[in-house]
Formats: C-alpha cells, structure tokens, sequence
C-alpha cells in the first residue's frame, strides 16, 4: 500500500486496484480508518484531533486525492501529496 502522504504522525496510504468508492487509509498509533474522498464517510475508529486535521487535509487535496485514486485504480504510479502545515 503505497504512502502518498505524512503529517504530524498520520501517515496517508492507498491502494492499488482497490474496491469502489474512492477512499483513502490513514493510520495514526494503533488507530486505523478508510476514508471516502468524495463524503468523508469514515470505517474505523481514530481519535477525534487526528480526524479534523485529516478533514482539513482531504478539503484541501479532494482533487489530487480522486487523481490518485484513477491511477491506483489502473496501477499507475501515485503521485505523493503535500502534507498538512
């Protein structure tokens, strides 16, 4: 599972060939959660700072994430995502 992302110890990862929708995995410690990029719906649990600072990520990259998602999706190589700051 490549890692398109890290900041402030949540890492961001996707998966090539992956099932529908479109979603992105981050992992913080022990917590691990799958995020749909278009509505932000969340499978997993994960401490509720390291949720908002990843929705502030996602809002600001919706449209590299969906690139990416393309790519994964046909087993392209990812493009690595700006982190949060």
């Amino acid at each position: 599972m490549p890692q398109i992302s890290y900041f402030y110890g949540i890492y961001i990862f996707m998966n090539f060939y992956d099932h529908n929708p479109a979603h992105f995995h981050a992992w913080y410690g022990d917590y691990k959660v799958s995020i749909e990029i278009a509505n932000g719906n969340i499978l997993g649990k994960m401490p509720r700072r390291a949720l908002n600072l990843i929705f502030e990520w996602l809002d600001l990259h919706k449209e590299e994430l969906l690139s990416n998602w393309e790519k994964a999706k046909n087993g392209d190589t990812l493009d690595k995502i700006e982190p949060l700051k």
